[in-house]
C-alpha cells in the first residue's frame, strides 16, 4: 500500500498543489486503520525514486503532516495538518478528553541518502516558537534512526525548549497497541517529557546534548504497556524494516546506474547539463542583466 501512496503522489504531482493536497488527504484519511498503520511504519524515509527538490517530493511531505494528523486522531485528539505551511508548524492537536491541552508538532522524513543532518534539519527552536502563547505542547516527529546518536545541539534545545522529541516508531508502536487517550488515560506526560528529563537530577549541563531517546523509549513502553524486552525486540523489528527499506534503494539506485550505462553520447551530455541546472542558472544571469540593461 506504500508504493500505491507513493503511485498517487506521483500522479498528482502535475495537478494545481492545492488539489493534489486534497485528493491525498482523502486517499490517506479513507484508508482502512490497518492500512494506514502500515504507511506509518514507512513514511518516515523517503523513496529515491521520488525527485529531490521536485513537486512530487512536496507533496510527499504533506502526505506525511496529512498521516500525522491522522496518527494524533487515532490516538485520541482532535487533530488536522495545516495547509499555509509558511512560518508555522505541520500539524495542530487538542485533547478532547477533558485535560484542556493543544499542541504544535511537527513531521520530518529524509531520504536514506541524506547524510550530515544538524539541527536546521529537525528546526526545533522554530517548533517551539511556533508554539506560540495558545499552545501548551510542541512534538517533533522523525525517523528513529535518523536522529542524532550520540551528541547534538537538537538535544538541548529540545530541553531547554521543552519540545518532545518522538518519532514514528514510538508513534506507529502506540497505534499499534491501539494506546488512545480517554478520561482515564492521559498523553499529556508524553507530550511533556522533555520537561521532565531537564528536571532529572543526574542530568548535568555538559551531558545536555547527549541523545536521550533511551529515556524517550522508556516513557513510550510504559504508554504501551511493554515490558522494556518487548519493546526492544519491536524496535529491532524496525531497525529491520529499514535495513530492507533500504536494500530497495540500492537497488532502484543500481538500476539507474544500468539505464545510464545505455546511453548515448548525446543523450549522456543532454542529461548532465539537465543535472547541473546549466541552463537554469543562464536564464537567472540573464534576466538579471536584462533588467539592469533597461
Amino acid at each position: 500500500m506504500f508504493n500505491k501512496l507513493i503511485e498517487v503522489i506521483k500522479n498528482l504531482a502535475v495537478k494545481e498543489f492545492k488539489d493534489a493536497t486534497l485528493e491525498v488527504r482523502r486517499f490517506i484519511d479513507d484508508m482502512p486503520e490497518e492500512t494506514f498503520k502500515f504507511i506509518v511504519r514507512q513514511i518516515g524515509t523517503i523513496p529515491e525514486n521520488i525527485e529531490h527538490d521536485s513537486t512530487e517530493e512536496k507533496l510527499y511531505s504533506k502526505a506525511s503532516d496529512i498521516v500525522l494528523a491522522r496518527c494524533f486522531r487515532l490516538l485520541g485528539l482532535a487533530a488536522r495538518a495545516i495547509d499555509e505551511r509558511a512560518d508555522s508548524a505541520d500539524i495542530l492537536a487538542e485533547s478532547i478528553s477533558g485535560y484542556n491541552y493543544s499542541l504544535v508538532a511537527d513531521a520530518k522524513c529524509f531520504r536514506l541518502s541524506r547524510t550530515a543532518k544538524n539541527q536546521k534539519d529537525f528546526k526545533v527552536s522554530n517548533l517551539s516558537d511556533w508554539r506560540g502563547s495558545e499552545n501548551e505542547y510542541a512534538v517533533l516527529v522523525a525517523p528513529y534512526f535518523q536522529y542524532p546518536q550520540a551528541v547534538s545541539q537538537i538535544y538541548s534545545k529540545a530541553l531547554d525548549n521543552n519540545v518532545c522529541l518522538l518519532s514514528w516508531e514510538h508513534i506507529s508502536i502506540l497505534l499499534e497497541r491501539n494506546i488512545k487517550e480517554t478520561d482515564v488515560l492521559s498523553l499529556e506526560s508524553l507530550w511533556n517529557a522533555s520537561l521532565m528529563i531537564s528536571r532529572d537530577k543526574s542530568l548535568s549541563f555538559s551531558n545536555a546534548k547527549c541523545c536521550f531517546l533511551p529515556k524517550m523509549d522508556s516513557y513510550v513502553a510504559k504508554k504501551a504497556g511493554m515490558s522494556d524486552t518487548e519493546y526492544r525486540k519491536t524496535l529491532e523489528d524496525y531497525k529491520n524494516t529499514i535495513i530492507y527499506r533500504g536494500r530497495v534503494e540500492i537497488d532502484y539506485w543500481n538500476e539507474r546506474i544500468e539505464e545510464i550505462k545505455k546511453y548515448t553520447r548525446e543523450k549522456a551530455i543532454e542529461e548532465l547539463i539537465k543535472a547541473k541546472k546549466l541552463e537554469e542558472k543562464i536564464s537567472v544571469i540573464a534576466t538579471y542583466i536584462n533588467k539592469l540593461s533597461r
